[in-house]
């Protein structure tokens, strides 16, 4: 059965008749911010996920397109009938629908990793400008270790933050 999508409103009255909201982002991206009554079941652990053929469920991720990527392997959940939210989270919080922020939490890998890519190469560019253009090479080797972490799949900057003290689980 195909996977239909569905607005944040429809999702909300679905829910309301027992319908389960399935969040499909990895446990780092749910701890800062989650739907109420949102079920996470990583996409990177799906295969273990089954629900009964009588459920109703309604996958969701950030924006929406980890969800449409996925609807075949999301389809075959066993669940009876299956949804995708439109948009995601972003989609839910646009339509004025509440989430859990836990601000202590650290905000997702990926979004650390272009924050402070983006400002290595910023500062670069201004260095060069302003002191030496030798100071371009920093931009450079920035951009170069993207293209790496794009072709390989192996982010030297997300392993070096990964360990830093704000990402650190606590013992």
């Amino acid at each position: 059965m195909p996977v239909q999508t569905v607005d944040a409103q429809q999702t909300a009255q679905l829910m309301a008749q027992g319908a389960r909201l399935v969040d499909i982002r990895e446990p780092a991206e749910n701890a800062r911010e989650s739907i109420p009554g949102a079920m996470l079941a990583p996409l990177s652990k799906f295969n273990d996920v089954r629900f009964m053929p009588g459920d109703t469920v309604i996958f969701h991720c950030q924006g929406g397109n980890r969800t449409n990527a996925n609807a075949d392997v999301l389809a075959a959940c066993g669940a009876g009938e299956v949804f995708v939210l439109k948009g995601g989270i972003a989609g839910w919080k646009a339509a004025g629908l509440p989430t859990s922020v836990d601000r202590t939490k650290p905000i997702e890998m990926q979004r650390q990793v272009q924050i402070a890519a983006g400002s290595l190469v910023l500062t670069g560019l201004v260095l060069a400008a302003a002191v030496s253009p030798w100071f371009a090479a920093l931009s450079a080797f920035v951009g170069a270790g993207l293209v790496f972490a794009g072709v390989s799949g192996w982010c030297g900057m997300a392993k070096l933050l990964a360990v830093m003290p704000w990402n650190r689980a606590a013992a």
